[in-house]
């Protein structure tokens, strides 16, 4: 590849790379309805023209918004997998101590897949795809773990981690950086320990 190729391949990256950072922190901090186009061009310092050329659309900004939250939340969920190797309680007790410490971090405003849902109420809309999907592996993983875990009620169990995992995220909406979401370790380890016969 020579040097003029590699220029010319990344001036579209880099537009796009500005682009999808403007919209990371717009639809984050401001709700993905609310935000248009022009608030994301005018942060990210670009022409209109330019966003239509990296992504086609508002739709498909906010589907690579959405992918990108996503692959990160992945992230710190295998993370917290892997730093507990064969232990499901250490595991999710890991993953639940981070996303309480996220919590209390100033601009925290749960989860983006979350709130994609509640911005987009229509079950056919396609800014649900990617908060469902991620929601419904994540169901499917706690269940998992419960039952690794021996859980009587391993369905039972996973179903109340998830349940205590969402309500941290809308918490922070309501009562802020000192919400009850700072609990969560706590209220899951509770309920771990009542689903365990030992």
């Amino acid at each position: 590849m020579n040097a003029t190729t590699h220029v010319d391949e990344s001036r579209p990256q880099k537009a796009a790379d500005r682009i999808l950072a403007a919209a990371r922190d717009l639809f984050y901090r401001l709700g993905i309805r609310s935000v248009g186009v022009e608030e994301v061009v005018t942060k990210a310092g670009v022409t209109k023209p330019s966003l239509y050329r990296a992504f086609g659309s508002k739709d498909e900004l906010t589907s690579a918004y959405l992918g990108e939250y996503d692959a990160r939340f992945w992230s710190l969920f295998n993370s917290a997998m892997s730093a507990h190797p064969g232990d499901p309680e250490g595991q999710l007790l890991a993953f639940v101590s981070g996303l309480a410490e996220r919590t209390s971090k100033p601009g925290y405003r749960g989860c983006g897949l979350t709130n994609a849902c509640v911005e987009y109420p229509d079950r056919d809309h396609p800014a649900r795809r990617v908060p469902v999907e991620n929601k419904t592996e994540l169901r499917k993983r706690l269940r998992q773990m419960a039952k690794d875990m021996g859980a009587d009620e391993p369905d039972l169990l996973g179903d109340g981690l998830l349940l205590l995992i969402e309500g941290a995220y809308i918490t922070v909406h309501i009562f802020g950086d000192q919400g009850p979401a700072l609990s969560l370790p706590d209220h899951v380890d509770r309920l771990i320990q009542s689903h365990l016969s030992r």
